[in-house]
């Protein structure tokens, strides 16, 4: 690959997760703060990733796999973002701001694809280029992280409370707008199914895969990886305004502390793997959710501070081992005529249905645990994903049967 084109494809890739760590990390403490949003509604916000998620394999497989290069839908619905996100930044209720964040996400969600697919057209050996390209998204969350805490200060106690938050959606807009205008000068990526046509919806969703479900330990896995999301929600809704809540200075900045162990553990990731095997290192990971939970819960007081620091630098372990690893065993059981498929059968069962369910639970708890005149209990709120990641801990120890997998 020349120079020139991996230095457009890691820009790609940074303004990519720039742009989604931007706004979401932040978003439960600006709904909360700015447009007195009740745990429900924040719950609703963050579901729109879901929907986004369910869409978006219609969006690639009925357009862009079949008439448009990749590189230019993606710059269009990245300039589409950037006009949604300046009007989410004027939003004044949260009847105003729901259909202009459900239309973002929904614009947004596919463009996850296509960066992929940009940079695969590009790669003679993906296995070897693709982790340095797409570790520059990585690097674009936390550098988002890090402009509104160390930059500008946006999520200062202060600054929250005079709605400084709602800058980045105006500092999204304007990364979105330079992604999509920087997409048309991206390499060509021409449809992959451009002579078929005829694609059914079980292709497109990735339904041909259904069949491995009568694999019993795909079938453990799958529903695991289900019900894993439920806890996982918690932590995307929930951890800025818990932060917040506890007057952290720099919350985002730390929040983002969680990227960066996601980068270490993936590099740790093959050891595990081979060491213990596919069943132990997923189990590992459950147990990562389980802890983080519990730190969360018993370190919001003062001086437990490095115990909540520790919950969120067990994001590596709790994403990488769990997630990551689950790819790998999905595209080994799948073979190669399923391998497309079965990896969207997974994305939409754990992004899409397992995160929408994940947010409404969570939307529902921590409405129930809300103080008079402001706050909540955020011990009782934690005690639940703990207790949602224990289950789905016991479920696979119990049911999957070990299996060796194989791991390049």
């Amino acid at each position: 690959m020349q120079s020139t084109t991996k230095a457009k494809l890691s820009f790609m890739m940074f303004l990519e997760f720039f742009i989604w760590g931007g706004w979401f990390v932040t978003l439960g403490t600006f709904l909360s703060n700015n447009l007195s949003a009740s745990g429900g509604e924040i719950g609703q916000a963050f579901s729109t990733q879901s929907w986004g998620a369910i869409i978006a394999p219609f969006i690639i497989g009925l357009i862009a796999d079949r008439y448009f290069n990749a590189e230019k839908i993606l710059g269009v619905l990245h300039i589409i973002g950037a006009v949604l996100m300046y009007q989410l930044s004027n939003a004044e209720s949260f009847d105003v701001f729901y259909p202009y964040v459900l239309g973002y996400m929904i614009a947004y969600m596919p463009t996850l694809a296509l960066v992929n697919s940009v940079s695969f057209n590009q790669m003679d050996d993906p296995a070897k280029d693709f982790p340095l390209i797409r570790v520059w998204g990585t690097v674009g969350w936390i550098a988002a992280g890090w402009i509104i805490s160390l930059g500008f200060k946006w999520d200062s106690l202060q600054n929250i409370e005079g709605g400084a938050l709602k800058n980045t959606f105006l500092m999204v807009a304007i990364a979105s707008a330079v992604l999509g205008i920087f997409s048309f000068l991206l390499p060509a990526t021409p449809p992959s199914n451009k002579g078929n046509k005829s694609a059914s919806i079980s292709e497109i969703l990735g339904l041909e895969a259904l069949g491995l479900l009568k694999d019993k330990n795909f079938l453990v896995f799958f529903i695991s990886s289900i019900l894993i999301c439920i806890p996982l929600a918690f932590y995307y809704q929930n951890l800025s305004p818990f932060l917040t809540e506890l007057e952290v200075e720099n919350s985002t900045a730390w929040a983002s502390a969680g990227q960066i162990s996601e980068v270490l553990f993936m590099l740790l990731l093959p050891f595990f793997f081979k060491k213990y095997g596919f069943k132990k290192t997923i189990l590992i990971g459950m147990l990562a959710w389980v802890i983080r939970y519990v730190l969360f819960a018993y370190g919001n007081s003062d001086g437990l501070f490095i115990m909540l620091i520790s919950g969120i630098l067990l994001h590596g372990i709790c994403y990488d081992f769990f997630f990551v690893s689950g790819q790998i065993y999905t595209d080994s059981k799948a073979g190669e005529k399923y391998k497309s498929s079965a990896q969207g059968l997974i994305t939409l069962a754990t992004y899409g249905v397992g995160m929408l369910v994940g947010f409404k639970i969570a939307g529902m708890i921590t409405d129930k645990f809300v103080i008079e005149g402001g706050g909540h209990v955020w011990e009782s709120i934690w005690i639940y994903p703990a207790g949602f990641a224990v289950v789905v801990l016991i479920i696979f120890a119990l049911l999957f049967k070990n299996e060796e997998i194989e791991y390049k």
